[in-house]
């Protein structure tokens, strides 16, 4: 099986984790996705011009199944694009209901807490964090576990304004997929890759991809290597097949999620039906280089996630 060469981590810095301070200082990431050249021609961009070519990309983000997706913010709300998280329901909590959001668990350092963000819906209502729990296989190397590179937050007040709570998919139908990733990260083009030149306004953008490679969960995980539950991405051009909305993530995407349309006879296996014929299928993780094309972007995979899910938020909807 392939294994990815050179990994970056999507939070807005490139691996190794020892040049995260220096390479967060050289770039602001914003926005979010990296595009083709030919679909940023046609919206706009161009030399002097380049934050202006993303107006599909913003669109498709904006559709209402992706409503649930949040900015992070880590400085009280001066910016929000360090990362991306996903409302996944309001659950009842020791304040009474309270929002939970699904995200990566390399946004947090550890000794990190809950509440080193504020957490925004796409509607402007901001939460405060106040519980974090990070996948117990996660162990901060995103050569072996960016399948386990997931975190739920329990926020202080539910969320209100995202319309209704997401599905998350527990089927094993990804591989060949078509998928939405959306997020709050980097904006670049293909030949050029992520680069703070094309950050515009800190709006969540969308890009679609093809599903190209899956690894299963490895049962039981290694003490070392690749404990697999990933999908993965490449970014192509479009004489290689990528659709005009194609894409791959940006640094600060991180948390934010991948998204796949299910059929709507599709039955819920928990709770009622919701998220108007639309599953998550993953959480915005990992990818290699300067996302330009030939590189990928990787997601840990919900199904395999969904026990772990289920126990810390029980009303969480899963669609297969």
């Amino acid at each position: 099986m392939m294994r990815l060469s050179r990994r970056r981590l999507l939070s807005g810095a490139l691996v190794p984790a020892a040049l995260w301070p220096a390479l967060s200082a050289a770039v602001r990431p914003a926005g979010a996705v990296v595009i083709l050249d030919s679909t940023w021609r046609a919206e706009g961009g161009g030399p002097g011009r380049e934050s202006e070519g993303f107006g599909a990309h913003e669109a498709l983000a904006r559709q209402p199944q992706f409503a649930g997706v949040m900015a992070l913010s880590e400085d009280d709300g001066e910016s929000w694009n360090t990362a991306s998280g996903t409302w996944i329901g309001n659950m009842a909590g020791p304040t009474g209901l309270q929002g939970v959001v699904l995200t990566s668990g390399h946004n947090f350092e550890p000794g990190e807490g809950a509440d080193n963000y504020l957490y925004r819906t796409q509607a402007g209502t901001v939460r405060q964090g106040v519980r974090l729990d990070i996948h117990p296989l996660y162990n901060r190397n995103n050569k072996e576990r960016s399948g386990y590179d997931a975190a739920l937050v329990r926020l202080d007040r539910p969320v209100t304004d995202a319309g209704p709570p997401p599905a998350l998919y527990a089927g094993r139908d990804e591989d060949g997929r078509q998928i939405v990733m959306v997020g709050y990260g980097m904006r670049g083009i293909g030949s050029v890759g992520e680069h703070e030149t094309y950050s515009g306004a800190e709006r969540a953008t969308a890009a679609t991809n093809v599903v190209d490679e899956v690894m299963d969960a490895v049962v039981p995980p290694p003490r070392s290597g690749d404990a697999g539950n990933w999908l993965q991405v490449t970014l192509r051009r479009e004489s290689e097949g990528a659709g005009r909305l194609g894409g791959l993530l940006g640094s600060g995407d991180s948390g934010g999620s991948a998204w796949m349309p299910v059929g709507m006879q599709a039955g819920m296996q928990t709770g009622t039906q919701a998220g108007g014929g639309w599953a998550i299928v993953g959480i915005n993780a990992n990818g290699t280089g300067d996302a330009t094309y030939g590189e990928q972007s990787e997601f840990a995979r919900v199904s395999g996630l969904r026990d772990w899910i289920l126990r810390l938020a029980p009303g969480a909807r899963f669609r297969t």
